[in-house]
């Protein structure tokens, strides 16, 4: 699948920091029984390649992929692990070069118009808007839009259960990243009921033109 088509198949990719190995599995049949399947685990942990190659085999309903992605090391080793797409909070020339080599797709990162022209230039049509709160939520979506009608969005950082709403009704929003659908004290607990209620209000959300035919 392309970046793309992944972006469209959830209106919320959750943002998921994995302490525990063991919690990555039942974590993610959570999220996906509750209607999302494109799941971000972070390499923020020495948990997260463990959590992903558990996931890859386990949950293979999954759009699987790998955050926190900052260079070609990261995204081979994603690719190892099972990660289906990569995404990085930016994004420089070796990091795009070697996503553009095809081991697996990436979402890189963007905050600035500048940023956005060298992922253009690279040829990719799909950024994540990092972090989103800071970069000018709504307002910079929009003032975007105008230069770059070529590109759509996952903005990511800042982002909530009320917020997200605003976002996804921009047309040129694809879905947003959140960390809400996965809070950390639910998963320590293994609440893995509340995660799904919480999944199953995510995937309700509607979104704009971005993923209409």
């Amino acid at each position: 699948m392309d970046i793309r088509s992944i972006l469209g198949a959830s209106p919320v990719m959750p943002v998921i920091v994995v302490e525990d190995a063991a919690h990555a599995v039942p974590l993610a049949r959570a999220l996906v029984a509750g209607g999302i399947r494109v799941l971000e685990v972070t390499l923020r942990t020495p948990a997260a390649l463990a959590a992903l190659r558990a996931i890859a085999r386990e949950v293979p309903e999954a759009l699987l992929g790998a955050g926190t992605v900052l260079s070609a090391d990261d995204l081979a080793r994603a690719a190892d692990a099972g990660a289906r797409f990569a995404v990085s909070p930016g994004s420089s020339p070796a990091l795009l070069a070697a996503a553009r080599a095809g081991l697996i797709p990436l979402l890189p990162g963007v905050m600035t118009p500048s940023d956005v022209m060298r992922v253009v230039d690279a040829g990719f049509d799909a950024a994540k808007l990092f972090p989103a709160a800071q970069a000018g939520g709504v307002g910079m979506l929009k003032a975007l839009a105008g230069p770059f009608p070529q590109l759509v969005f996952c903005p990511t950082g800042g982002i909530d259960a009320a917020s997200a709403p605003s976002f996804l009704a921009l047309p040129n929003v694809a879905c947003v990243g959140g960390s809400w659908l996965a809070p950390a004290e639910r998963v320590r607990a293994g609440d893995w009921a509340a995660i799904t209620a919480l999944a199953r209000g995510a995937a309700a959300l509607t979104r704009g033109a971005a993923t209409r035919p």
